[in-house]
């Protein structure tokens, strides 16, 4: 395993053809989004502008990879009927689509033979997994890499099992 985890941009920057993430959560509490989330869930509307403060940091970055050549994946697997954080995920998911991620969603009860890596991860062309690690209330904690090759083929062949069964976001109802 690798010593230190790099920054997360500069992770996602030294892609050369690929960066697919996994996420296995029903909520998460990451503290950057709460506030939108609680007002979506008080009847706000949903930001869609993929250039405005709350996106524009993760746009312009999926930009810039995208623009290289870079394909990037996201399957979620999820649990139905869905948490009301997978609706506020779902109904944002239009914005990280019109900048260049593809995603996908598969109902937890079709993933029950599907070999998984115990947390969420980001797997950088086939070789690198950056484990995101979470609290118990969903809050981000240290996460971990490693370049590990039968843990990067766990993972790859997880998510593109994940990607096969999952249904395109266009067509994935909440």
């Amino acid at each position: 395993m690798p010593q230190t985890v790099p920054d997360f941009d500069e992770l996602l920057r030294s892609a050369r053809h690929s960066a697919v993430h996994l996420e296995m959560r029903d909520a998460y509490g990451v503290s950057g989004e709460a506030a939108a989330f609680e007002a979506w869930k008080a009847g706000g509307p949903r930001d869609l502008d993929p250039d405005s403060p709350y996106w524009s940091s993760w746009t312009s970055l999926i930009r810039e990879i995208t623009g290289r050549g870079v394909a990037v994946r996201r399957a979620r697997i999820v649990s139905e009927p869905v948490t009301d954080y997978i609706r506020f995920e779902h109904s944002g998911t239009p914005v990280i689509i019109a900048v260049g991620e593809a995603v996908r969603w598969l109902p937890r009860r079709h993933a029950s033979d599907i070999a998984l890596p115990g947390n969420d991860f980001w797997l950088i062309d086939d070789k690198l997994v950056r484990f995101n690690h979470f609290t118990g209330d969903g809050a981000a904690a240290d996460p971990e890499m490693s370049d590990d090759p039968a843990v990067a083929e766990l993972c790859r062949t997880a998510f593109e099992t994940v990607w096969e069964r999952g249904t395109p976001h266009d067509r994935y109802r909440v």
